[in-house]
């Protein structure tokens, strides 16, 4: 990982991008392609850009879940039911991050933040709509898939995560919105720490850039 020297433009930068990512990926998603594209610019190789975006998600989260909690809002059990599949994913996909090319990855990375920014601008949200009649239904199989190969994505680059989490837990599990945000919010949170940890063992995080974001 290159020793990057911070400045009070990098600083700016981080805070500011920092604060729309928060924001975004707490109402939504598709946060993340700020947050990578701003360290990215600063100097950042994209598989350390990848690892390093997970510190401020992970706090991100935390503070999201903190706060939908007070709401009553959260669904616990079934947001760790759901979890479980996505945290086995998300190692599985951090590996793959870690262990593929860098030239590869590139291309993946810029072919997801064109589908994202796409997705974005079309503002999926005017069609992703609960099923009130499914919230009772237990956690079957193909949930436990369905997370799982969300997992896997999220572990492997996360930018756009929220957008499928949201679309599988307001179309296949009947949630509203809010509870369904909640929920994502709570999915991402258990399942960062794991993938940031292969990130760190395997050296593509930096730390001064990921604290500050």
């Amino acid at each position: 990982m290159p020793d990057i020297a911070i400045g009070w433009g990098e600083v700016v930068s981080l805070i500011v991008s920092g604060v729309l990512v928060g924001f975004i990926n707490t109402l939504a998603g598709g946060g993340s392609i700020i947050s990578l594209s701003i360290l990215m610019f600063l100097g950042l190789p994209a598989p350390v850009a990848n690892g390093t975006n997970r510190i401020a998600i992970l706090v991100q989260t935390a503070t999201a879940v903190g706060s939908f909690r007070q709401q009553k809002v959260l669904d616990y059990r079934k947001g760790l039911l759901l979890a479980i599949p996505a945290v086995v994913g998300a190692v599985i996909g951090a590996y793959i991050a870690v262990d593929i090319n860098e030239k590869i990855f590139e291309r993946a990375m810029a072919v997801i933040m064109l589908l994202m920014l796409i997705f974005i601008l079309y503002n999926p949200k005017k069609w992703l709509y609960g099923k009130k009649e499914l919230q009772e239904r237990k956690v079957g199989y193909r949930e436990i898939m369905i997370f799982f190969g969300i997992g896997i994505y999220g572990g492997f680059i996360h930018m756009g995560v929220g957008y499928l989490l949201l679309a599988s837990l307001l179309l296949g599990i009947g949630y509203d919105l809010v509870r369904a945000n909640a929920v994502k919010v709570m999915i991402v949170m258990l399942y960062i720490p794991f993938s940031l940890a292969v990130f760190l063992i395997n050296d593509q995080v930096n730390w001064a850039y990921g604290l500050i974001l």
